[in-house]
C-alpha cells in the first residue's frame, strides 16, 4: 500500500471533523449547555417510537419549507436520523448547507444514542437503556477515545 502524504491525511481527517459529531460528543454538549438544535430528519412513526430528549422533529422533506421559520440562521444545527445504515441524516445536513446553516451529523444517529445509554424520550416519557457493552463502556460515562 503506497504512502499517503501527511498533509492529505490530515485535510481528511480534519474535514471529517468539521461537519461530524457523534452520539457522545452530543450528549456532553447538551449537559454542558452548548447552544445548538438538534434535528431529528425520521418521519413521524419512527419519532413517536423514541427520540432524542430536546430533539427537534423535522423530516428531511419539510427542512426547505420550516427550518428558517423554526430555526435561527445563527444556531448550528446538528442532524441525525436511525443509524449507520440510514443516510437521512446526511441528506438532512445537506438540506440545512443549502440554507447556510452551519451543520453537523450525528454519526451512529438515534441507535447508537440508545446503545450507549443516553436518555431517550416517547410521548410515556423519558427512558434510559441499558448500555451496549459493544457500543459504550460499562463503568465509565465516556470511552475517552
Amino acid at each position: 500500500m503506497p504512502a499517503t502524504p501527511t498533509e492529505l491525511l490530515v485535510a481528511h481527517f480534519a474535514g471529517k471533523l468539521a461537519v461530524e459529531t457523534d452520539a457522545s460528543d452530543v450528549h456532553a454538549d447538551q449537559e454542558n449547555g452548548v447552544a445548538f438544535a438538534l434535528v431529528d430528519a425520521r418521519g413521524t412513526s419512527a419519532w413517536d417510537q423514541g427520540r432524542i430528549a430536546g430533539a427537534v422533529h423535522m423530516p428531511t422533506a419539510e427542512i426547505a419549507e420550516r427550518a428558517t421559520r423554526e430555526i435561527p440562521r445563527n444556531v448550528p444545527v446538528v442532524t441525525y436520523c436511525w443509524g449507520p445504515g440510514c443516510n437521512g441524516s446526511t441528506r438532512a445536513a445537506l438540506e440545512f448547507a443549502k440554507l447556510g446553516y452551519q451543520v453537523k451529523e450525528m454519526i451512529g444517529g438515534f441507535e447508537y444514542w440508545a446503545r450507549e445509554g443516553f436518555p431517550v424520550e416517547t410521548d410515556r416519557g423519558q427512558e434510559l437503556r441499558a448500555k451496549d457493552p459493544l457500543t459504550a463502556p460499562l463503568d465509565a460515562a465516556t470511552c475517552d477515545c
